[in-house]
């Protein structure tokens, strides 16, 4: 299943990162209950790893309020010999 990471940034003061956190942990979400957050290190962004099928089914976890901010990034591995394929045919 496809792995994509979201990221939900939100506005730094502190009243704001608090309301952000109280709708994700009331959310009843397991994915948003469980986010990480930045802004004790002054990033305020949530962050969540999540396997579903899609970029959508992803942005479908973020509450409605946060959902046009958020950024979903597909996430990938790669094997040794996928690199040295690649570096392989790209020597020059």
């Amino acid at each position: 299943m496809p792995k994509f990471l979201i990221e939900v940034p939100h506005e730094a003061e502190t009243v704001a990162c608090a309301r952000v956190v109280d709708v994700f942990l009331k959310s009843g979400s397991h994915f948003l209950s469980n986010a990480d957050w930045g802004c004790r290190d002054k990033d305020h962004k949530a962050w969540l790893i999540v396997d579903v099928g899609n970029k959508d089914e992803a942005r479908r976890i973020v509450p409605p309020a946060f959902r046009d901010q958020a950024k979903i990034i597909g996430l990938n591995r790669f094997s040794m010999e996928e690199i040295q394929d690649i570096l392989d045919r790209h020597r020059s």
